[in-house]
C-alpha cells in the first residue's frame, strides 16, 4: 500500500492526475431513428421507388436449417468459394434481430448503400436463427432470401459460418466501387508492363 501512495504522490508531482468516473447511461436503443410506414411510402414516392420492389411477406417460407445462398452471373467460383467459407473479413455487420420486416426492408437497402459508398466490400448480416419456419427469424431469412438478388450493388451471398452466426447469419459480397474498379484496371495494367 506504501507503494501505491509514493507512486501516486510521485505521479503528482508530475503534473498527472487521475481521470474522473463518468456516469454512463446503457442505451439499447437503435441509433438510427423508426421511421413510420407513411414516411417510408414518401420517401419511396420521391426516389421514384416502389414498396414492390422489396415485398414485405415472402410468397414461401424457407426451412429454418437451411443455408441460403445465391451469386450472380460472373463472379469466379474463387471468390464465391472464399465468401462460402468464412475467409473474407467482414468490414461491416447489420444486426436485424428484434426489427419489424419493414424496418429490414429499409435498413438492407439504405445498409448496402453506403456501404458500397464506403467501399466495403464483403459484410455480415445477423437475423437471428430459427427452430420454427413461422417464427421472426425465418420470415427474415426467407425476405433477405428475395431482397439481396434484387439489389444490383449485391454480387453473392451465402450462409456464414458457424463461428459467425451460421444459419442465423448471410455473408453478402457487395459489387466494387469506381474508384476501385480503376484502381483494380491500373494494378493489372502495372503488372502486365
Amino acid at each position: 500500500m506504501k507503494e501505491d501512495d509514493e507512486f501516486f504522490q510521485w505521479m503528482a508531482a508530475d503534473g498527472v492526475r487521475p481521470i474522473k468516473g463518468q456516469q454512463r447511461v446503457a442505451n439499447y436503443r437503435s441509433a438510427r431513428p423508426r421511421l413510420d410506414p407513411r414516411h417510408r411510402a414518401r420517401r419511396l414516392a420521391a426516389q421514384g421507388g416502389s414498396d414492390e420492389r422489396l415485398p414485405l411477406s415472402p410468397e414461401q417460407l424457407l426451412d429454418p436449417r437451411d443455408p441460403i445462398e445465391w451469386k450472380r452471373d460472373g463472379v469466379q467460383e474463387g471468390v464465391y468459394r472464399n465468401l462460402r467459407l468464412g475467409r473474407y473479413t467482414t468490414d461491416a455487420r447489420l444486426d436485424l434481430m428484434h426489427k419489424s420486416l419493414l424496418e429490414c426492408a429499409d435498413e438492407v437497402v439504405e445498409f448496402v448503400q453506403q456501404c458500397v459508398a464506403l467501399g466495403i466490400r464483403t459484410v455480415l448480416i445477423h437475423f437471428g436463427r430459427a427452430r420454427h419456419p413461422e417464427s421472426h427469424a425465418n420470415r427474415v431469412k426467407s425476405c433477405l432470401h428475395l431482397w439481396l438478388p434484387q439489389l444490383e450493388e449485391v454480387m453473392a451471398y451465402h450462409a456464414a459460418q458457424p463461428q459467425h452466426g451460421g444459419s442465423g447469419a448471410v455473408y453478402v459480397l457487395l459489387r466494387k466501387s469506381e474508384q476501385q474498379r480503376q484502381q483494380n484496371l491500373e494494378r493489372h495494367l502495372h503488372r502486365r508492363n
